[in-house]
Formats: structure tokens, C-alpha cells, sequence
């Protein structure tokens, strides 16, 4: 009798179990894209922030993206001008970035009204942009707390309104160019590995060569 009681019990465990189980792989996956999505809109403040130096060319204007002293952004700027050199600092683990001039100090920021201006606190939502590569190899900046609204320029340079921009039009096309003179200049912190050279005596180079061959 004890031991009939006992195999129903392990039936029962065993029935138990199974039950949990299929619950469980029942239950819908985890949506990763929106993790990621969620994630890539939160301020990254534990990682070393990656902070880079470029020009942004307009496809429109043919010139650059320049910050004035004036908080005046435009894009009227000649290639190497002074006005035209942007440090471009990363804010969250994906794509979203803070552009100042290198010049001014001043952050890129767009106002209620969609217009671009200079501001000296950089911190707000309204002047963070998510870089967004389009497939002409162009570049698009959209503003994180205006979410539809994006960095544009007329073809005479000037700033257009936010309200008034889509993804597809030329007018928030740009192009990342090295500063006029840095073209060969790469960041120690972008190189995918680094090599440490060490002198080699003649005995160094005979051993290296006797073991290579």
C-alpha cells in the first residue's frame, strides 16, 4: 500500500511539473526591440562618454553647419571655418547626441516653435538628436523631445522650422567632414586595437628571423 501511495505521489509531482513548464514556454518572449528602444532613450551616465569632432556638410546649402557667438545657428559656414567645428558628445548607449560649437561652447537645442538656437546648458531633451543613417549614406538628425522634428537648413543656410521638416526631404541631409586639416587625424579611443612597438636589438632580429623561417 505504501508503496502504491508513493508512486501516485510521484505521479503527481511529476504532473505538476510539467504543467509549470509549459506555463512557463508558453508565455510571450521578452520584446527585445523595445528593450533596446526603451534603453537607447535613457541618459547613459555609468559608460566613459565617446566624444567626437566633425563638421556636418548641408546637402542643400553646400556649405556648413556653423554655432554664432550670437546663439545663431546656420549653415552658411566655409570648410575649416572656425564656427563650423562641432564636438558632438554621446548621451545614451545608442545613437542620440549632444552637438556644441567648438568655438562658442554653445549646444544646438531646438525651441517650441521648431527654431534652432545656441544655448549654454546643453542638458535638456531639446537639445539631444538622434543621428539616423539614411540609405543615401546621408545622415538625418532628429530632435529627442520633438520626436517628429528634425535639424534642417535651407539652400541660402538658414535654419528651418522643425514642424515643417520630414525624414525624406533634402533639406535634413548632412554629412559628417573632418575639420579642414584633421583628415588624417584618428582618435586613439577609435582604434580597434593598439600595438605596442618595441625596439628589437640585431639579436632580436636574427631570433625573429630564424623562427619566422
Amino acid at each position: 500500500m505504501t508503496n502504491v501511495l508513493l508512486l501516485v505521489i510521484c505521479r503527481l509531482v511529476h504532473l505538476l511539473t510539467f504543467c509549470y513548464y509549459a506555463q512557463v514556454t508558453n508565455q510571450s518572449s521578452p520584446n527585445f526591440t523595445q528593450h533596446v528602444s526603451e534603453q537607447s532613450r535613457v541618459t547613459d551616465r555609468v559608460s566613459r562618454r565617446l566624444i567626437r569632432m566633425y563638421q556636418l556638410y548641408s546637402r542643400t546649402s553646400g556649405k556648413h553647419v556653423q554655432v554664432l557667438p550670437n546663439k545663431k545657428i546656420n549653415a552658411m559656414a566655409e570648410d575649416g571655418d572656425v564656427h563650423a567645428k562641432l564636438i558632438v558628445e554621446t548621451d545614451t548607449f545608442g545613437s542620440r547626441v549632444r552637438i556644441k560649437g567648438a568655438e562658442t561652447g554653445l549646444y544646438i537645442c531646438m525651441n517650441k516653435k521648431g527654431k534652432l538656437i545656441g544655448k549654454k546648458n546643453g542638458q535638456g531633451r531639446d537639445c539631444i538628436f538622434t543621428e539616423i543613417v539614411l540609405e543615401n549614406n546621408y545622415t538625418a538628425l532628429r530632435n529627442a523631445y520633438y520626436e517628429s522634428w528634425y535639424m534642417a537648413f535651407t539652400r541660402k543656410g538658414r535654419p528651418r522650422k522643425g514642424s515643417r521638416t520630414r525624414q525624406h526631404q533634402r533639406e535634413v541631409h548632412f554629412m559628417k567632414r573632418l575639420p579642414k586639416g584633421h583628415q588624417h587625424a584618428q582618435p586613439v579611443h577609435h582604434r580597434p586595437f593598439d600595438f605596442v612597438h618595441y625596439p628589437f636589438s640585431s639579436r632580436t632580429k636574427r631570433t625573429r628571423f630564424s623562427s619566422e623561417h
